[in-house]
């Protein structure tokens, strides 16, 4: 089960670790937060296609997945000993960004009323007996 904290928790403490300037140890926490954000994008995802009216959520965590996985991607082709690349934290913190906000996507989501119909109960209709 995919949930949306974790990858969170990794992205933060990614950002974390560069900023005590341990880069290696920042490039596998997001490897660590890609893993987990693709299970919850595709919670997400099977949620919002079973009609549980998840498509905020499916939304922004596909979205933080594409970050994650492009902030990876940038981080990897950096040659050792050289600066974190910006588009590789922006990446990140836009990534933060949509896990910390996307438990307010419910504010876009419109209003449905929930009628409960009661199944009709059987009438019983007594013949009528004439004396």
């Amino acid at each position: 089960m995919g949930s949306r904290p974790l990858p969170l928790a990794l992205a933060l403490a990614a950002l974390l670790a560069d900023a005590a300037g341990v880069h290696r140890l920042a490039f596998y926490l997001l490897l660590l937060a890609v893993t987990g954000a693709a299970a919850a994008a595709f919670v997400a995802a099977g949620d919002a296609l079973e009609g549980k009216r998840a498509w905020p959520r499916a939304v922004s965590t596909t979205l933080a997945l594409a970050l994650l996985v492009t902030a990876s991607a940038v981080r990897g082709n950096t040659p050792p000993g050289a600066a974190v690349p910006a588009v590789a934290l922006s990446a990140v913190v836009a990534a933060v960004l949509l896990y910390g906000l996307s438990p307010l996507a419910w504010l876009l989501e419109p209003l449905r009323m929930r009628l409960r119909v009661r199944p009709a109960r059987p009438v019983r209709v007594e013949a009528a007996t004439e004396p």
